[in-house]
C-alpha cells in the first residue's frame, strides 16, 4: 500500500510504498478514504522517527473485521483514531472505531477524532455546565470550535475568545479578541497557553476549573507571585491527556454530526499526493477548523470543496 510516512525529520512530498498492516485479533483493517491533520503532528514533525506512518485521524470502510468477532463488520463506514492514519489502509483497535451514521460525510467524520476527544474530555472533567459561564480560547481552532459548539449545547454561556472576530461569525456564542474586562467565569477550556492561561487562570470564579489542553502560543506561562491564591472553594488547573478507548465519545461526535447538532468544521481539503500544501497552509495560519486530506474520496464527499 502507499502511505504519508517521515523523511529525514520532515514531512514527504507524496506518498511511498510501504507494507500492509497485519492486523491483531482486536484491530479491524480500515480503507482509509479521508484523513485529517493536527497542527501538533505538524509542529513536532521531528519527534517521530524516519519511516513511520503519519496521522491519527481517520476515517473510511472496514474491509476487514476484528478476528476476535468484535467490532463493527466489513463494509461499515467507521471513524478511527489511531496511529498509521495517512495510509491507504490502517489497522485500529476496535475501540478506537464507530460507525458514521448514513448522510454523513467521511471528510467530516475524519476531522473529529483527536481534537473532538481532547474538547469532550475536557468539558465532562469540567464537570457540570448547565447555567455556567465558560470561556474557550482559540475558539477557532479545530479544538475550540468544537469545544464552544459542546458546551454551548451542554446549557453554558459561552465566551469565545478569538484572534479575529470577522472569521469568527458563525460561533453564535460571546466573543472576544482578548479577555481584559471579561466577567469571570466557572470553567475554562485552554489552548493556547502562555499569556492567555495566566489571565484565563485570574477570570475563575472560586470552585472554578481549568483545563489546559494546548500550548499554541508557545510562551511559557508566568504567574505573579500570589496570583494562583484565591479565598473560597479551591480553583483547579488540570488537564486531559488521555485518549484512550474513544469509540463512545467518536460515536456521540459523528451522532451530533448527522443530527445537524455539531459542524466538524473542516477548514479545508487537500490531496494527500501533495500533503506538503496542507501543511503549509497550516504553518501559515490559514487554516481556521481542521485541514483534511483527501486519500480515496468518494463521489457524496466530492461535493464538500476546499474553502479556501
Amino acid at each position: 500500500m502507499r502511505a504519508l510516512t517521515v523523511s529525514g525529520g520532515t514531512f514527504p512530498a507524496a506518498p511511498v510504498t510501504v507494507p500492509d498492516p497485519e492486523p491483531r485479533p482486536g484491530e479491524a483493517l480500515v480503507e482509509i478514504h479521508h484523513a485529517s491533520v493536527n497542527p501538533s503532528e505538524v509542529h513536532h514533525i521531528g519527534h517521530f522517527p524516519d519511516g513511520a506512518i503519519l496521522g491519527y485521524d481517520a476515517a473510511g470502510v472496514v474491509v476487514e473485521p476484528a478476528a476476535d468477532g468484535t467490532g463493527p463488520a466489513a463494509g461499515a463506514r467507521v471513524v478511527a483514531f489511531g496511529a498509521g492514519a495517512w495510509a491507504e489502509r490502517a489497522a485500529f483497535p476496535v475501540d478506537a472505531l464507530a460507525v458514521v451514521p448514513d448522510g454523513v460525510h467521511l471528510a467530516d467524520a475524519a476531522a473529529l477524532p483527536m481534537a473532538g476527544i481532547a474538547a469532550v474530555r475536557a468539558l465532562r472533567a469540567a464537570g457540570p455546565l448547565l447555567g455556567s459561564r465558560v470561556l474557550v480560547t482559540g475558539a477557532t481552532g479545530a479544538v475550540g470550535r468544537l469545544a464552544v459548539q459542546l458546551a454551548r449545547r451542554a446549557g453554558a454561556h459561552v465566551v469565545a475568545q478569538v484572534r479575529d472576530a470577522a472569521r469568527a461569525d458563525d460561533l453564535g456564542v460571546e466573543m472576544v479578541t482578548d479577555l481584559a474586562g471579561v466577567e469571570p467565569v466557572d470553567a475554562v477550556v485552554e489552548v493556547l497557553g502562555g499569556p492567555y492561561l495566566v489571565a484565563a487562570w485570574r477570570l475563575l470564579r472560586p470552585g472554578g476549573n481549568l483545563q489546559s489542553i494546548g500550548w499554541a502560543a508557545g510562551e511559557p506561562a508566568v504567574f505573579e507571585p500570589n496570583s494562583t491564591f484565591m479565598p473560597g472553594a479551591a480553583r483547579t488547573l488540570s488537564s486531559v491527556g488521555d485518549p484512550s478507548a474513544p469509540a463512545p465519545d467518536l460515536a456521540f461526535l459523528v451522532g451530533l454530526l448527522a443530527r445537524g447538532e455539531l459542524s466538524a468544521g473542516v477548514g479545508g481539503r487537500w490531496s494527500w499526493e501533495r500533503p506538503g500544501e496542507a501543511v503549509a497552509a497550516i504553518l501559515a495560519g490559514k487554516v481556521h477548523g481542521k485541514a483534511v486530506i483527501d486519500i480515496k474520496p468518494t463521489k457524496t464527499d466530492d461535493a464538500v470543496k476546499n474553502p479556501l
